[in-house]
């Protein structure tokens, strides 16, 4: 049986994009009236047939990624690096299902955690506590397995003092430390983690990281975004480089990073 749980097959994801048209000359009251009356009518006939709104005079189509091809092995530990905007974050967010790529295909086999961004995947409303059985439960965990692993969990965050208070009201390191915990510690096949963990401090950070190391150890995958080039390193066995939305390199990580600080001289 094949040990390959995340395979990609050109994989692309488009974005359309408006751009208001300047003009430097003088704009009567009448030309605006009827600039705002043709954009509301475009609006309208988006809205109808269903097709995004799109803010501005013309219309750009962006690849965020384009022909990304790859295939994890169960148990590795998968970092990805690249510049602001090469696709990252575009990536992690198709692996995850947070949105449907445009082109090509992702076969995933087992169960899925992610820590993205602030706020992910918590109500501002539930407490802690709650919000712990939430996203076991969005896990597919029995309620007797999410209690299994509660006191596990809340010793990690190091918010039992604030288990019983609404999360809207945590600090950003708190929110963190409290979704990073749920996420590592429900037992996901494959846990994938964005820069979010930049928002905790060095001490946290350090945490996380042997955290994730032990996940990849128990043959658990990790998939890894961070442009912390010393973290990469620590934790990961394979690199992929992404560059305008296309892989760059893929291989040992010593030579992605070599490739990625020479991408950013």
């Amino acid at each position: 049986m094949s040990d390959v749980v995340i395979k990609t097959e050109n994989l692309g994801k488009k974005y359309t994009i408006g751009h208001q048209a300047e003009n430097g000359r003088y704009v009567a009251l009448r030309d605006v009236l009827v600039h705002n009356a043709k954009s509301l009518l475009n609006k309208t006939k988006d809205l109808i047939s269903g097709k995004p709104i799109i803010q501005g005079d013309t219309i750009e189509e962006v690849w965020a990624l384009k022909d990304v091809s790859f295939e994890v092995q169960k148990g590795e530990a998968i970092g990805i690096i690249g510049r602001n905007g090469a696709g990252k974050s575009t990536l992690l967010k198709v692996l995850s299902r947070i949105t449907e790529p445009s082109t090509g295909r992702v076969t995933i086999r087992g169960r899925v955690a992610s820590l993205l961004e602030v706020g992910t995947g918590f109500h501002p409303e539930l407490t802690g506590r709650e919000n712990i059985y939430l996203n076991g439960t969005i896990l597919g965990m029995a309620r007797a397995e999410i209690k299994k692993k509660f006191d596990e969990i809340v010793e990690f965050a190091e918010i039992d003092k604030y288990l019983d208070t609404p999360v809207k009201r945590y600090s950003s390191g708190m929110y963190v430390r409290l979704a990073f915990a749920v996420a590592a510690h429900l037992e996901p096949e494959i846990l994938v983690v964005d820069e979010v963990l930049a928002v905790g401090d060095a001490q946290f950070q350090e945490k996380c990281l042997g955290k994730m190391g032990a996940v990849a150890h128990e043959g658990r995958t990790v998939l890894f975004v961070s442009h912390n080039m010393a973290a990469i390193n620590m934790l990961c066995q394979k690199a992929i480089l992404l560059d305008k939305g296309q892989i760059q390199y893929l291989g040992t990580v010593e030579s992605a990073i070599k490739q990625y600080l020479d991408f950013s001289l």
